[in-house]
């Protein structure tokens, strides 16, 4: 099926760029948040794997967040992640009204889901079903030290802060691709782990090219600050999945990891090796726990038949993985956040 692009206009006037593939009519609904700076293409490896694991039971909708992608800049007082809560309410509404939703957000995408689940409450409740969260953090920077030492963190970060200010006063131009170009390395090292496919850089490149500066420097603020670990309580009902890389050095493995105490029913999986671009780096680890979300919520839709899962289904990691099932997780232990 040929995706069909779509455009929600928000009522500050902002029009999102949004993808759909699959029938209106299917049993659920997957929508996918990509991260900071990026945009929806970065889903691709999920949109395929959803498309040969599902077929027409599954809808998927992607979409490029304000100030990303194809979607128009905003006003500066508007980039915030409450702003993206609302956006989130707003593209369901119009492009998915009816139908159990199942959310799965990465980095910034994922904190989206949590502000809207704080922001709208009720409405939240009416239409998810099922939630994954990819390399994101209910925590703001609390745990972000760039794999340095504190020390060194912090001055990163009064850094990167200061620099974000500037940016955010940029308006809606965009990166220069010459210094994209330079940066590569930078931008490699800061957001995959052991492994990346020259592919996914090129494709990160461009995404960040078509991120306005403003989106850039001006949602910063809000994604150090915000903590919502309380509003995560409150939906330990739902089916989830919490994913992370163990040299992620934006979202390290104690945000995953507090994200899945906070969401009892969550299956906690970190994959060894991989950075804070896990649905490139680890696809098959991110759809299927994706795949065993939707198995638990697809029995849920009336008048269909129930689905069992699959053995390949299940998050089973390779040696040195941490994958808790069932039951709080084990405790202890920006560009594209």
């Amino acid at each position: 099926m040929v995706p069909e692009q779509l455009e929600v206009r928000l009522p500050d006037d902002v029009r999102l760029h949004v993808v759909s593939a699959g029938p209106v009519d299917a049993e659920v609904t997957v929508v996918l948040l990509h991260g900071w700076t990026l945009d929806g293409r970065s889903w691709h490896r999920q949109l395929a794997g959803l498309r040969e694991r599902f077929g027409d039971r599954v809808r998927v909708v992607t979409y490029d967040a304000c100030g990303h992608g194809r979607s128009s800049c905003m006003a500066l007082r508007t980039a915030t992640l409450a702003q993206l809560g609302d956006d989130l309410a707003a593209v369901l509404e119009e492009v998915v009204p009816r139908g159990g939703v199942v959310l799965v957000g990465h980095s910034m995408g994922g904190m989206t889901v949590m502000e809207y689940a704080h922001r709208h409450p009720a409405h939240f409740a009416a239409r998810v079903a099922g939630l994954v969260f990819v390399s994101t953090t209910a925590e703001g920077h609390t745990h972000t030290v760039y794999g340095l030492s504190p020390r060194v963190a912090r001055l990163i970060r009064l850094a990167e802060t200061t620099g974000a200010g500037v940016l955010a006063r940029c308006g809606s131009w965009r990166p220069p691709r010459a210094l994209l170009r330079a940066l590569r390395p930078s931008l490699r090292w800061l957001l995959f782990g052991d492994r990346c496919d020259p592919a996914d850089i090129r494709l990160v490149t461009s995404a960040v090219a078509h991120a306005s500066l403003r989106s850039i420097g001006g949602f910063r603020a809000s994604i150090g600050t915000q903590h919502r670990l309380d509003t995560l309580a409150a939906l330990g009902h739902l089916p989830a999945a919490a994913l992370v890389g163990d040299r992620d050095r934006l979202t390290p493995p104690p945000c995953a990891k507090s994200i899945a105490a906070a969401l009892p029913t969550a299956a906690l999986t970190v994959c060894p090796g991989a950075g804070h671009m896990l649905m490139m780096e680890r696809p098959d680890e991110v759809n299927q726990a994706l795949a065993a979300v939707l198995r638990r919520v697809l029995p849920r839709s009336p008048g269909r038949l129930a689905a069992t899962v699959r053995p390949d289904d299940l998050p089973t990691p390779p040696a040195g993985e941490s994958v808790a099932a069932s039951g709080p997780a084990d405790q202890g232990v920006g560009t594209a956040g």
